[in-house]
């Protein structure tokens, strides 16, 4: 087995269920439009990637994304807050014998399978890799082992996610680098013209 793995945290696309913050401006829809775009743009940055990769939804459910099986298994996410379900994902993993692990979602459409790459080449030389987020929270995050304490205490989906995680991990004395600074799409503003143009 592969030592590397990631983890990929989404919705299936139903009307309702994605995107809320930006329905509420653009409509469920055109929300469903631009989720269902930005899981193409994750499938495409993924699925040459060259480690082990898992499908983590957000619930139990028939349906699953048209995605090979053969590149993606799936997995789902457990029900609790979301540093539970991202600390339960990398826990289950790291219980199946990988080294570095990388965690994802679905909504940054900057991210790349270069960058992806270079942060789980980071964790050769760091324990812990973050992708920063221009909103304060991030994008990524890269384990070399599981660590609890970066799930506990902090104020999701707030510009204080990651200062927050960084100081824990100053706290702990555990070894940290970065990748580039990028977008996530939670909101109307977040767009980049690509995307009005789908929902225009």
């Amino acid at each position: 087995m592969d030592n590397k793995a990631i983890i990929i945290f989404l919705k299936y696309p139903e009307l309702g269920r994605s995107k809320t913050r930006l329905a509420a401006t653009v409509g469920a829809e055109n929300a469903l439009k631009v989720y269902q775009e930005l899981l193409e743009h994750t499938h495409l940055i993924t699925k040459d990637l060259n480690f082990d990769k898992y499908l983590f939804y957000d619930k139990v459910t028939p349906y699953k994304m048209p995605w090979s099986d053969d590149i993606y298994q799936t997995a789902y996410q457990v029900e609790t807050d979301l540093g539970g379900r991202m600390s339960n994902a990398f826990e289950q993993l790291f219980q199946k014998g990988y080294e570095r692990i990388l965690i994802i979602g679905s909504d940054c459409y900057d991210l790349t399978q270069e960058i992806l790459e270079e942060a789980m080449q980071k964790l050769k030389n760091k324990e812990v890799v973050i992708g920063p987020a221009k909103d304060g929270g991030y994008y990524l995050l890269g384990l070399t082992r599981w660590i609890p304490e970066l799930f506990t205490d902090v104020k999701w989906s707030t510009d204080e996610v990651f200062k927050s995680t960084t100081e824990t991990l100053e706290k702990l004395q555990i070894s940290y680098d970065t990748t580039t600074i990028l977008s996530d799409i939670d909101v109307y503003e977040d767009l980049p013209d690509s995307l009005k143009l789908l929902i225009s």
